[in-house]
């Protein structure tokens, strides 16, 4: 099993897509499990394990529902997140980012957020790029950042050559993005990056 993964870093949905399945299978077996002995031992169903393994049939439920969005998250290639690494320079850069709305999930494999930009990339060409803007836009106006440009890429190439240009802009000002998300205050509004990791899964 992969490494423990936690929200932002790459390899979270990978991570978490692992934890879903065998915790999935687990409940699935010990719910199973009890039925069959109540079964066996009593000769009905009409037993306490009977009962027990039924009432286990909610977690499992639920599990597998975690389960099935896990597998329709989309996470960031190996490839895609080394190309990123080479071009990140000072920048915090989140990965693995599976942004939910009422409506649908946002596949979002790579993040950053400098001043007022917040650039992204998706590897999801089925994605509706201008309705995630719009929902970024939404979502981080709520905690007061209404001025921030937004803008997603497809093309890895492309968000590269954009993270060149605010790698520069961070040297340039001596901007340290990882040091503003730690001296951030529990109970205080939550920066940009902050609220983009509370509104994923």
């Amino acid at each position: 099993m992969q490494s423990k993964a936690y929200k932002g870093e790459f390899g979270y949905i990978k991570y978490r897509k692992q934890v879903a399945i065998i915790r999935t299978a687990i409940c699935f077996v010990v719910a199973v499990g009890l039925y069959v002995i109540g079964l066996i031992f009593w000769g009905s169903q009409k037993n306490i394990l009977s009962i027990v393994a039924a009432l286990g049939c909610l977690p499992t439920g639920w599990s597998a529902v975690n389960l099935v969005m896990m597998l329709k998250s989309g996470y960031c290639s190996d490839d895609d997140h080394a190309k990123i690494e080479a071009h990140r320079g000072g920048l915090l850069i989140h990965y693995d980012l599976v942004i939910t709305s009422y409506e649908t999930n946002y596949n979002i494999n790579a993040s950053t957020v400098l001043e007022q930009n917040i650039c992204m990339y998706t590897a999801d060409k089925t994605m509706d790029i201008v309705d995630c803007e719009k929902h970024i836009k939404k979502m981080i106006a709520q905690s007061g950042y209404s001025s921030y440009s937004i803008k997603i890429f497809t093309d890895i190439d492309k968000f590269c050559n954009r993270l060149d240009q605010l790698e520069k802009l961070r040297a340039d000002r001596g901007i340290d993005p990882k040091a503003i998300e730690d001296e951030w205050v529990p109970g205080t509004v939550q920066t940009p990056a902050g609220v983009l990791l509370s509104i994923s899964l």
